[in-house]
């Protein structure tokens, strides 16, 4: 299977492509732009929702569904926010035969249908806050898609809050990033920059926008996830409003935030190789696969049974899959496992069963430094040490990668246009906040601001475009 996959070197695009389908995350749908998520690719989803899931209700959220159709003049009321969705919509005009009396718009985000309940339901500000998660898909009409990064219907989670105080809703928009960044770092295993949106950049009808920015493989960014405060936009265009303690009648403070199956993409592209994918331990299907040797049936009769003991030993702590097909080499089913990004593999033949132990395969360490023998009555305290040591170091390798790449040009636009246009990466710039300096790059280099970091280097500089003093640093890089 390896030997079969473009080298990443050779064209990052293709590579991509070839290790989602071989790895059997997602093949291509009958129509243009869509994607079938396979059970390999889907398992690997329910595990980024656990993971997130958990958060969420850790910090109070509760899981809602909410209509796929939502009406179009629902998304005529923001004006904003239908002029930034007008072009990816998809929207259905014939129902049952007839033509309908009103458009309907087949999701592209919630906050327009989730205005309208929420003016229904809350009443007074003890019905603050309200913490609403949706776990479900949108339709964006992209003109140009690829598996996970971008698709015409998406799998995703939008998170939907209403606060009582300007305050409230601030703290939630950056609780929910830090939730992000937590899981992206924790369990993805891949470090991002948290920050704020440029205005150019920020989402359709929010006030402010914020982003976790991860590096990918060939140097590009990717944005990660997204939390929005929508100040009170949505809120004042349907009427959400609740009646204070002091027996006045204010308008809520609204945010939303969302991680889509991109995620999916960046796991791939921050950690494959060329012999496919590495999951991290947290995230991984299949986090150890044992993988049976023999020759002769008396061989496979022992083998066999000392992988039901191991079984046993290792099914309550890690999840496990057993490799046992006839008519397959080992050496075929290594390559097969290690293209699916396990991040353990233990080997049992017949000298292993002889002497009571296994050949580990760390998937994160390439050729004979990744292996090692351990004894059987190691393993139930040798394999989740392992794991998480395959998680740590995962996480190093993919902030090595961005420590590496990452440049601080200060003003001087030369060197900006250099690496963007060479290496590329990410370069941190001072920025005077003008909106025709940030087009002025994006059109001389194709890069945008990512977004403005919160953790700034501090002082003052001049703007790398127009030289006028500047307050912050931006990190300018392309983009998926």
């Amino acid at each position: 299977m390896a030997e079969k996959v473009i080298p990443r070197s050779e064209d990052y695009s293709g590579w991509y492509n070839d290790i989602v389908q071989k790895a059997q995350l997602a093949d291509y749908a009958p129509v243009r732009g869509c994607m079938v998520i396979m059970p390999y690719g889907y398992a690997l989803w329910e595990n980024i929702q656990a993971g997130l899931d958990r958060r969420f209700k850790a910090t109070g959220h509760k899981n809602a569904y909410f209509p796929l159709f939502i009406p179009m003049s629902f998304l005529q009321k923001e004006a904003e926010h239908v002029e930034g969705f007008a072009p990816e919509l998809a929207v259905v005009t014939v129902g049952g035969g007839e033509t309908l009396e009103e458009p309907l718009v087949v999701r592209p985000t919630s906050e327009t249908i989730i205005g309208h309940m929420y003016a229904q339901w809350i009443r007074s500000y003890r019905d603050l806050p309200v913490l609403i998660n949706l776990w479900n898909n949108v339709v964006r009409w992209e003109q140009r898609t690829r598996l996970f990064l971008r698709t015409l219907e998406f799998l995703w989670q939008e998170g939907h809050t209403a606060h009582a105080t300007e305050q409230e809703a601030e703290d939630e928009t950056e609780r929910m990033l830090n939730v992000y960044a937590d899981f992206a770092e924790n369990d993805a295993a891949i470090p991002v920059i948290k920050g704020r949106k440029s205005e150019s950049e920020k989402f359709a009808g929010a006030r402010h926008s914020y982003s976790i920015e991860a590096m990918m493989g060939d140097r590009r960014a990717l944005q990660a996830g997204t939390s929005h405060n929508l100040g009170q936009n949505f809120a004042r265009a349907f009427n959400i409003q609740y009646l204070d303690r002091d027996n006045t009648l204010k308008h809520c403070w609204t945010t939303s935030w969302g991680m889509s199956t991109r995620m999916i993409g960046a796991v791939v592209m921050v950690h494959g190789d060329d012999q496919g994918l590495q999951l991290p331990p947290k995230l991984a299907p299949t986090q150890a696969v044992i993988v049976p040797i023999w020759k002769s049936d008396e061989e496979r009769a022992k083998v066999l049974e000392a992988i039901a003991r191991l079984r046993t030993m290792l099914a309550p702590i890690a999840r496990l899959e057993i490799d046992d097909r006839e008519g397959i080499t080992p050496g075929f089913k290594f390559n097969e496992w290690e293209m699916k990004g396990v991040p353990l593999r233990v080997e049992v033949g017949p000298r292993d069963v002889a002497n009571q132990q296994v050949v580990l395969a760390r998937r994160d360490i390439a050729g004979k430094p990744g292996k090692s023998t351990a004894a059987w009555a190691e393993l139930p305290h040798l394999v989740p040490e392992l794991l998480k040591e395959i998680q740590v170091n995962m996480l190093a390798k993919a902030r090595r990668f961005l420590d590496e790449n990452t440049y601080h040009t200060g003003s001087d636009y030369e060197e900006l246009k250099r690496i963007i246009d060479g290496p590329g990466g990410f370069v941190w710039a001072w920025w005077c906040g003008d909106a025709a300096c940030e087009a002025k790059v994006k059109e001389d280099t194709k890069a945008t601001i990512r977004n403005i970091p919160f953790d700034q280097p501090g002082g003052t500089g001049k703007c790398l475009v127009c030289g006028e003093d500047s307050l912050q640093q931006v990190v300018f890089a392309k983009a998926y």
